[in-house]
């Protein structure tokens, strides 16, 4: 499809192209690059229909549009901290490595981080994407206020505690184009992180809880072949404790650095074997300044709730010899609940299965098929910026506010200018 760029940017980009996966190619007619707040009003309320596109780390068509596209980079960036408040105003396209830095020269940080640091803030918030760690939520649940242009160009603010907050922070773009973010914030905090082998499904089953609450932060990886798991990888505050267990229900600490694709160049993984360092430097698994995980992937994450975690790793199990040939790695970790509408983890705890498949995709989405039928009986919502094919009536279902949801999208964007084919293939829009 040809594409033309506007006259709204002195930094023309071309065609908006390929995601980062490279296994979707953008339908959108035209990407603008506004270098102001006020060019970014003029595109959007010039538009017919049009969309953000941040990072392009989403792999499927959530921020795709069948008219314009509208980035982020170009805009000021301010990361502006009130230490009173406890809070951070951060500009939509930041990346979370970048904002995790600045917040880190000024004594402060995040509570949560994604395995990428290269996404950008908005994109994290839009599409609920988590960290890791019985207590802790999704980075969405600190917004306290966010800042977007509506289908009319203007722009407006909503802060946590107004009518529709909660529907709005977790919004999938369908509500207009976020500029700025405020964050709560906490002080400053080191990290240590260690990898452990050897920890049997058997001892993963029986001390599930135990092995999850084993620190911060806790990453199990699987094939879902064999008799044990590959990695669990500890990320320890080094003001819960400062010393990692010397075992773990039978899983011994690695003596060399892992990344947590066997295939993949360990200097890409963050620093392991215990030695600390500041907390945005460990949360992720993968360097701000490196090539994010392999690049040859396709991912896939479905939620359940957490008293349904030993049910959905029976049925994975089951699944284990057929999925092998495609999967390179499966991450299981644990999010904490919140109250955002669209978030996967609305109202329960849950426990995340994070499928790190090879790059071929028909044969992904027809495997994607049997693992959602082994899921069902547990409610799985899946991640909304992976791979998935849950039907709408479905996702309905498994969302107790997704009619709000929908209502107040109507209400805000009555014409559908911020509607793309994903949100009407889920039930959003349409």
């Amino acid at each position: 499809m040809s594409t033309s760029t506007t006259t709204s940017s002195t930094a023309p980009s071309g065609a908006p192209g390929l995601n980062w996966a490279r296994n979707h190619r953008y339908a959108a007619r035209t990407l603008h690059r506004p270098e102001t707040l006020e060019q970014l009003r003029e595109v959007v309320a010039g538009a017919r229909r049009v969309r953000a596109l941040g990072t392009r780390h989403c792999f499927n068509d959530v921020a795709d549009s069948p008219g314009d596209l509208v980035s982020l980079e170009a805009l000021p960036a301010p990361v502006e901290v009130d230490g009173a408040a406890g809070s951070v105003r951060v500009g939509a396209g930041t990346t979370c490595g970048a904002l995790a830095q600045r917040l880190h020269e000024q004594g402060w940080a995040l509570r949560t981080m994604a395995s990428l640091p290269h996404i950008s803030v908005a994109g994290a918030v839009a599409t609920a994407t988590h960290g890791s760690g019985d207590r802790t939520r999704c980075l969405a649940a600190d917004v306290r206020a966010l800042e977007l242009v509506g289908a009319d160009g203007e722009l407006r603010r909503l802060e946590r505690g107004q009518e529709g907050f909660a529907g709005s922070v977790v919004a999938l773009g369908a509500l207009g184009v976020v500029t700025a973010l405020e964050l709560d914030v906490v002080p400053t905090y080191r990290v240590r992180q260690d990898v452990y082998s050897g920890l049997s499904f058997e001892a993963l089953t029986a001390n599930f809880d135990a092995v999850t609450s084993a620190a911060y932060s806790v990453s199990v990886y699987t094939t879902w072949v064999g008799q044990d798991t590959a990695q669990v990888w500890l990320k320890t505050r080094l003001s819960d404790s400062a010393e990692a267990p010397a075992e773990l229900f039978g899983a011994r600490p690695a003596t060399e650095a892992l990344h947590p694709l066997p295939e993949v160049d360990v200097r890409n993984a963050t620093e392991q074997l215990g030695v600390p360092g500041p907390w945005h430097e460990r949360l992720p698994h993968f360097r701000y300044g490196f090539q994010p995980s392999n690049g040859e992937e396709l991912q896939v994450e479905h939620l359940v709730p957490r008293e349904h975690a030993l049910g959905a790793v029976a049925a994975l199990r089951e699944l284990g010899p057929s999925l092998a040939p495609l999967l390179h790695m499966c991450e299981v970790r644990t999010v904490a609940a919140d109250d955002l509408w669209l978030s996967s983890a609305y109202e329960r705890d849950a426990v995340a299965f994070h499928f790190t498949f090879k790059q071929r995709q028909r044969e992904v989405l027809d495997a994607l098929v049997h693992v959602e039928e082994a899921l069902a009986p547990f409610a799985p919502r899946p991640h909304w910026g992976k791979l998935f094919v849950t039907d709408a009536a479905t996702l309905a279902a498994r969302y107790p506010r997704f009619a709000d949801a929908r209502a107040l999208v109507a209400r805000h964007d009555p014409g559908a200018k911020f509607a793309n084919a994903f949100t009407d293939r889920i039930g959003l829009t349409g």
